[in-house]
């Protein structure tokens, strides 16, 4: 029996669901039950009625997975998918910059452990952060820990954002650089950029859409341009070929690769419906907390 069957049978067994991130490797994508962005992910994980979810992504999705189920088991496949991005944020740093601005609301970036969620008012996505920034009350808004959608959130909502921690980045986004642009639309001059709000601000400038990984995918659907420059982890290119195979795709930087988005693979899916772990296990009062302001979300970005 083939590994992929293997995994669909121990999946009706398990009453079990794959959820997967566009970022994973095709072999992971082409298995999993659903693939998405984390506001789309966030959601399907709230909608299924499996006892089991077998997140593909990194460390803070299964998190957030587990947070909005307490009721069902979570399961990464490999424990060391870690977002390097969410460890930049410190508890530590947040709480003085809130004492210093005690009148500003706190919006964190999904892309956060859960217990720095328990300090936020509200989370936010690539795909809704200048929506969920622009329904805060207050004029200044506490925004972490990306820099880069940080200046996408502020240029769409109009809102005041104090940034924490100041530098923030996602190193696979930030590293996407303009000379990398210049020789991708060199080699092809008449595609459309189409970049991810992780990426850096002179990027996001130079683009022709600014856009989610789920946000790129309706997008290929429905525009007519036939060529596309892609600036956000390569792992998305498989899924817009799927989606929209009559297409060409390039991406803009070949090096913008998540390391532990793809950690992930077949035989620790299996492995992980064979045994049941490795678990998402929070402490329940960080669950309760950290639930509120990611339900929040779901509320203002239906």
């Amino acid at each position: 029996m083939q590994i992929e069957e293997r995994i669909a049978a121990l999946k009706r067994e398990r009453n079990a669901i794959i959820l997967a991130h566009n970022y994973q490797i095709p072999a992971v994508q082409d298995i999993a039950d659903f693939v998405g962005d984390s506001l789309e992910l966030a959601r399907r994980a709230t909608a299924t009625a499996a006892e089991m979810i077998i997140f593909c992504g990194v460390d803070f999705m299964a998190e957030t997975a587990a947070i909005l189920n307490p009721e069902k088991v979570v399961i990464l496949p490999d424990l060391c998918s870690i977002c390097p991005m969410a460890q930049q944020l410190l508890n530590e740093e947040l709480r003085s910059v809130q004492r210093m601005h005690p009148e500003a609301e706190t919006v964190l970036y999904v892309n956060t452990r859960a217990e720095s969620k328990t300090l936020a008012d509200c989370i936010c996505t690539s795909a809704n952060a200048p929506k969920i920034v622009r329904a805060m009350d207050s004029e200044e808004v506490i925004f972490g820990p990306d820099r880069n959608l940080g200046y996408y959130a502020q240029k769409g909502s109009g809102k005041k954002l104090v940034i924490v921690p100041e530098h923030g980045n996602c190193p696979s986004h930030h590293q996407i650089s303009l000379e990398e642009l210049e020789a991708a639309k060199k080699a092809h001059p008449t595609a459309t950029i189409v970049v991810h709000p992780e990426v850096t601000p002179e990027i996001q400038e130079r683009a022709d859409y600014v856009a989610s990984t789920g946000g790129m995918v309706r997008l290929v659907r429905e525009i007519k341009d036939k060529e596309l420059l892609i600036g956000t982890e390569i792992g998305i290119l498989h899924r817009l070929k799927k989606e929209a195979p009559n297409k060409a795709y390039y991406p803009i930087s070949t090096n913008a690769v998540c390391p532990q988005m793809k950690m992930i693979t077949l035989p620790k899916i299996l492995r992980s419906l064979e045994q049941e772990k490795p678990r998402i296990d929070l402490p329940p009062e960080i669950m309760e907390r950290a639930r509120r302001p990611i339900e929040r979300m779901l509320i203002l970005s239906p």
